[in-house]
């Protein structure tokens, strides 16, 4: 496969709103050891890109300055000790950055083949919201059949996966939106109760079931002590990300009395081994999920490469519900 020499991209050209988004040309990116280079047909747009174009959430060491995390596409190349992919296989990875382009290269082991009866577009949806969740949920949360599940912000791309992963698992599954067209969306697709949190209290519902064995939280802030309120005797948080910030006044007598458990993690630090990990649980569990119907890609809106700027507009106006996608090369 003849490559070209640049690419089409999209840059941050300084900490600041989508405004600072622009187009641009970059050298094409050369895969090194254990890597693949994918030519990408659709990118998926997530949260931690906002966070990135406001200098909040810096690349790791040697990743792409570029934002982007997720995309689908075809090998276009391979690196030294690669030899599970070939050029022109389909894959969807999970990059460490450089999604917003025409090119990317990503880990090997953080690559997987395009699920059965999607197309790249799906494809592009599946890597940063499905690692997420089954990394959190399952992996780190324990959830099991049977069990109270709650997950915040349940029309987001990682709330509508959240809630089929743990629907398909069996477990009860609550979810919070804030109007009665996402609401109905989180039910659709398999909660048993969505709570719009603008007319209800998730703390009162939750704990007139029981409680919540099981809870996945994107908002922190005042969230937090209501979580624990809202969490069963034993129960377990799980913090993903702090969209009302990281700080806040936690009575710890109720976790020490009433055995819970807190924890959280992000996906874009952790080692290439750990995510690796995660991508064979991912293929192992998730992708038949997908494959019988159980799981499908909730998509909003898609936007052309250059129109980064208006992805990152729609997804912080909060009005989507499901995935956000850029246009590459499709």
């Amino acid at each position: 496969m003849s490559l070209p020499a640049t690419m089409r991209a999209v840059e941050i050209t300084a900490p600041g709103g989508p405004e600072v988004l622009r187009p641009c040309e970059r050298p094409l990116p050369e895969p090194g050891h254990g890597q693949i280079l994918i030519r990408i047909a659709w990118a998926g747009v997530n949260r931690p890109d906002a966070l990135q174009r406001a200098g909040a959430y810096a690349p790791p060491p040697g990743a792409s300055p570029l934002p982007g995390l997720e995309a689908a596409g075809t090998v276009a190349a391979v690196g030294p000790g690669v030899t599970d992919w070939a050029p022109g296989d389909r894959v969807t990875a999970l990059l460490p950055g450089g999604g917003y382009a025409e090119y990317a290269v990503a880990p090997a082991a953080h690559a997987l083949p395009v699920p059965p009866g999607l197309d790249l577009r799906e494809a592009a949806c599946l890597p940063e919201t499905c690692f997420t969740v089954w990394g959190n949920v399952v992996m780190r949360g324990g959830l099991g059949a049977g069990e109270r599940f709650l997950v915040h912000g349940g029309s987001s791309g990682i709330g509508t996966t959240a809630i089929q992963i743990a629907a398909a698992l069996g477990a009860r599954v609550f979810a919070t939106a804030g109007s009665a067209e996402k609401c109905a969306a989180c039910e659709a697709l398999g909660a048993e109760r969505a709570i719009n949190y603008r007319d209800e209290d998730f703390v009162a519902v939750l704990r007139a079931e029981g409680g919540a064995d099981l809870i996945l939280d994107m908002v922190g802030g005042d969230y937090l002590p209501r979580n624990v309120r809202a969490l069963a005797d034993d129960g377990r948080l799980v913090q993903i990300a702090f969209l009302r910030g990281p700080e806040v006044t936690l009575n710890f007598a109720q976790v020490m009395m009433r055995r819970l458990t807190i924890t959280g993690s992000t996906l874009r630090p952790q080692s290439d081994l750990a995510k690796a990990r995660i991508a064979r649980e991912v293929e192992t569990h998730v992708w038949p999920m997908i494959e019988r119907g159980a799981v499908r890609v909730v998509m909003d809106r898609e936007f052309p490469l250059e129109d980064a700027a208006g992805a990152h507009a729609r997804m912080e106006s909060s009005a989507h519900i499901g995935k956000i996608v850029l246009r590459v090369a499709a």
